[in-house]
């Protein structure tokens, strides 16, 4: 009997929807794998829904087992937990982390899964892209002990990056965002919390994930001299207003690109992607990062679900479809 995958499609900017196709069987050297849970990229995929996705960008911005083209028909998605049914004896079984799209099974080469470690269950799972992006961005900013740290945008990524930098001893870290319900979440986190217009400034590293103009300009302005500022925003194909007069000059920042295709320069030589993700997955060993799970849905509901997401932001955190 062919079997069949169901997988949720952008079918075209603003319009999403379930298509099924058949299913092929592994072959040698490749797995079949059944999905438990998939994390959606909130801000990345709701570029790519709204089809914001700009030419130039359009063959880096692939994402593995991509089918289609930006800015649409396209199977889009990176962050899928699942159970391999069928493949090579030792990951028969096993629980996986794949950077597969939203579908519900699916066959891929065996080294492009990774093992999820026994103590890490599935929702915390699905956040090791969000997980990967933060350990990326603290490899590229590379924060020394005592060091007083900003990260502005309380999002997945951000609060990851606040709850691994609060690890360093006699740091200072704050988690800035515009809505005052972070505060729990960055206190559990082990930071403090400010308002934009609350918080500290003269700062040694600034990590700025927000996704606005606003954002960035605190971020200029929270750093101190000579500090570096961590962009890890993705604007897509939209004008940012980066304001660079004043004293940017004077105070010497450094505003430094960071994104997760590239392994950090500083650890490239050493680390390579599967090691950077299979680090993602072990921290999250941590039961604090069940706290970033804040929605969960089915596939068949993902279509007007992304539809929400991208248009009427709600102030969720992780937002996850369940497969079982």
């Amino acid at each position: 009997m062919t079997r069949k995958a169901h997988a949720f499609w952008l079918a075209a900017p603003g319009r999403g929807e379930i298509r099924s196709a058949p299913l092929p069987a592994p072959r040698d050297n490749e797995v079949l794998v059944r999905a438990r849970v998939s994390a959606i990229s909130r801000g990345t995929e709701s570029l790519v829904f709204l089809g914001r996705v700009p030419p130039s960008e359009y063959r880096t911005m692939r994402c593995p087992f991509q089918d289609g083209d930006f800015p649409g028909p396209v199977k889009y998605g990176y962050a899928s937990v699942g159970t391999v049914e069928e493949g090579p004896p030792p990951l028969r079984g096993r629980r996986v982390f794949c950077l597969h799209p939203h579908q519900d099974v699916y066959v891929v080469p065996a080294e492009a899964v990774l093992p999820v470690p026994d103590d890490v269950p599935d929702e915390r799972a699905a956040l090791a892209a969000n997980m990967e992006t933060a350990l990326n961005a603290l490899w590229d900013a590379g924060p020394r002990i005592g060091d007083r740290i900003a990260i502005i945008g309380a999002g997945v990524v951000g609060c990851c990056i606040a709850a691994l930098a609060a690890k360093l001893p006699g740091t200072r870290v704050e988690l800035i965002d515009i809505d005052p319900r972070r505060a729990a979440t960055a206190a559990a986190l082990g930071c403090r919390f400010a308002l934009p217009a609350e918080a500290s400034g003269d700062c040694d590293i600034v990590f700025h994930a927000s996704g606005s103009d606003a954002g960035l300009a605190t971020a200029l302005h929270l750093a101190g001299f000579e500090a570096d500022v961590i962009e890890l925003s993705w604007y897509g194909n939209r004008p940012v207003a980066a304001p660079l007069g004043e004293g940017f000059h004077r105070r010497r920042l450094r505003l430094i690109s960071s994104q997760v295709g590239e392994v950090a320069a500083v650890r490239r030589a050493r680390h390579s992607r599967r090691d950077r993700l299979a680090m993602a997955l072990a921290l999250l060993a941590d039961p604090v990062y069940d706290r970033l799970v804040t929605g969960r849905g089915t596939l068949d509901a993902l279509p007007q679900r992304m539809a929400r997401l991208a248009t009427a932001p709600d102030g969720a955190l992780a937002e996850l479809v369940r497969y079982e």
